[in-house]
């Protein structure tokens, strides 16, 4: 490849973007591999509970206790529509891999408020954060989700632990972004996470 570009009759150097990020790549591998592999335990210990314990609850008793929260949490519409698609679900032989599914979402969410949560308090409650914060929001919410996808599997490999820490990059920035939310209820929050 030509380590040149002419341009305007000049001859301009190329960057070589493509041989830094290797090495950046290469040297994050190399050196944080031990870390990475511990998130990576930890997730998919996380997950697999999750997938345990839903699999191992009955689908009809499952069904019930989602159709219940959706009607306490939405309305009784929205809980209908739930209890139906679950049967659905059910009846279509599907259960199983949906469960594999909820309980990758789950450890997302869970992950997504734990980190979330006290980035958008201290947004909320720092100027200077929330300038710093507010333009990484705005690139993380720009691209599109398998886009976070390629640099995760280099570091987690294949599986779920990539899926889930993809779901938490993208997921993130409107948990951060309820500013005024986080403004008013902070104190409790805070007070409530350090407990």
């Amino acid at each position: 490849m030509n380590s040149t570009w002419m341009i305007f009759g000049l001859d301009i150097p190329r960057i070589p973007l493509a041989i830094w990020t290797d090495n950046a790549i290469e040297y994050l591998q190399t050196n944080y591999r031990d870390t990475t592999q511990a998130i990576s335990d930890v997730l998919e210990i996380m997950i697999k509970g999750f997938q345990d314990i839903l699999i191992i609850t009955p689908p009809s008793l499952l069904i019930i206790i989602i159709t219940l929260l959706a009607w306490r949490i939405a309305n009784k519409k929205i809980a209908i529509f739930s209890a139906i698609g679950l049967l659905f679900i059910e009846n279509i032989g599907l259960w199983h891999v949906t469960m594999q599914t909820l309980a990758m979402v789950l450890a997302a969410v869970i992950m997504c408020v734990l980190i979330g949560v006290p980035i958008g308090i201290l947004s909320a409650k720092n100027e200077v954060a929330h300038r710093i914060i507010a333009p990484i929001l705005d690139f993380m919410q720009t691209l599109p989700a398998f886009v976070y996808l390629l640099p995760a599997i280099p570091f987690f490999g294949l599986g779920v632990v990539p899926a889930v820490i993809t779901t938490l990059i993208f997921a993130m920035p409107p948990i951060i972004r309820l500013r005024p939310f986080l403004l008013s209820q902070g104190p409790y929050l805070t007070s409530f996470l350090i407990s």
